[in-house]
């Protein structure tokens, strides 16, 4: 169902329950301004999250909330669910909160932000439960996600079954429009290791077989290939090795490449293409290829439920922001998420949230900049809000609920993720 039509559906949760909940996540604004700075003063990267991780596991226990830390494969990932695991039967929704930052640019994709955000809305929702403990069926389980930043890490909890008792999830990304949907490319990791036959280059080059060239001669390949590529595709390679002296053909040379592109099929082809190019360049130079795909697991690309982003949408009203529909940002201006993953599992949203000016750019010191200024620590508060009332809408609202997961259905369901591109 669209989200236009969605939009004249009232939500089933009763009126008192989204004023109670906005004041209760309203009431947190110090201390979620709090984890928005001090993440932004201590990055961490991923994976070693340590102290980051702490500091939101910290701020549950002092609201009373257990937290499992270490969870899913994952040393720096946590989970924490209200109320507690086989505390009642319903529908179960997660919120997700990643907090890597980048090196040596910090927080220059604004997870600190998310973190807060989800922190808030996990919060604001146990705080309200507490208020009125009969009003809402079901349960809200906050997971803490490491290793966005060229990592899958969501991939690695999912394959260990973070997500096998979870019906729909949700996170927010700051940036620097209100999206409530923006396309986020799949993304594959791709290195190719050429390997010919050394020799001398001026006494014998016509015994070796040379390695940099089969691996120029991709690198031109991919090149020439972008012109068929769709509008959506990303191509993007750097050279790793091509040989040692000038004296000596190079006998290994490589190249590393990211291949993104708007939906899995279409990731899937641009992945054939891509080998076909390395072992053509490979028989041209009488050199061998050695083709290897994601050391890290591959993200998938976003597939928003639209009922649930009319949800976000009301929410986000209400707190004076207006997000922009899909196709007022050009599509071109796209990058990749492990959340993609997960929306290929269950229904999901991944809504953009501004905290900066249009112009400035994620993975930017400027972005850094944004990521701790006051506009963030506003940003925070709303976005806990927006993802707090939706998963209160999902959790009151069969029809919603009904909505979501119809749609999820009709866009072709959970799909085998760790098999898709085998």
């Amino acid at each position: 169902m669209a989200g236009a039509d969605m939009g004249r559906l009232s939500s089933g949760t009763p009126e008192y329950l989204r004023a109670a909940l906005e004041e209760q996540i309203d009431a947190l604004a110090p201390e979620l301004n709090a984890i928005v700075a001090t993440l932004h003063a201590h990055p961490e990267t991923a994976f070693a999250e340590h102290n980051s991780a702490r500091l939101l596991v910290e701020a549950l226990s002092r609201h009373g909330v257990d937290a499992q830390t270490g969870v899913y494969g994952v040393d720096t990932a946590f989970r924490a669910q209200w109320p507690g695991a086989g505390a009642g039967s319903g529908p179960t929704i997660g919120v997700l909160a990643e907090y890597d930052a980048l090196p040596e640019v910090g927080h220059a994709c604004g997870h600190n932000v998310i973190a807060a955000a989800g922190l808030g809305a996990f919060l604001g929702l146990v705080r309200l439960w507490r208020q009125h403990p009969d009003a809402v069926a079901g349960s809200v389980v906050l997971l803490g996600t490491p290793a966005e930043e060229g990592h899958t890490g969501k991939e690695v909890m999912a394959r260990h079954g973070a997500f096998d008792d979870i019906d729909a999830a949700i996170m927010v990304h700051p940036y620097g429009y209100d999206l409530a949907d923006q396309v986020w490319l799949g993304r594959r990791l791709l290195a190719l290791t050429f390997t010919g036959v050394p020799a001398h280059a001026s006494a014998q080059p016509f015994m070796g077989r040379n390695a940099l060239d089969a691996a120029a001669l991709a690198y031109q390949g991919i090149g020439l290939f972008r012109q068929q590529l769709p509008p959506g595709d990303r191509v993007h390679a750097i050279m790793t090795e091509g040989g040692q002296r000038p004296s000596i053909i190079p006998e290994r040379a490589g190249l590393k490449l990211y291949a993104r592109s708007k939906y899995p099929e279409t990731l899937k082809d641009l992945s054939r293409r891509l080998e076909d190019i390395a072992r053509g360049a490979a028989m041209m130079t009488g050199t061998s290829v050695e083709i290897i795909w994601d050391e890290h697991p591959a993200s998938l690309p976003v597939r928003t439920n639209t009922a649930l982003t009319d949800r976000w949408i009301t929410a986000q009203r209400r707190r004076g922001r207006d997000p922009l529909p899909a196709g007022v940002v050009p599509e071109t201006i796209a990058a990749s998420t492990d959340f993609g993953n997960v929306s290929y599992r269950i229904p999901g949203i991944h809504p953009l949230l501004k905290i900066a000016d249009s112009d400035v750019a994620l993975h930017t010191r400027e972005f850094a900049v944004a990521s701790g200024s006051p506009a963030a620590e506003r940003g925070a508060l709303d976005a806990a809000y927006g993802l707090g009332l939706t998963a209160l809408d999902y959790l009151c609202d069969a029809g919603l609920r009904k909505a979501v997961h119809e749609e999820f259905d009709d866009q072709g369901g959970a799909i085998d993720v760790p098999g898709f591109f085998d």
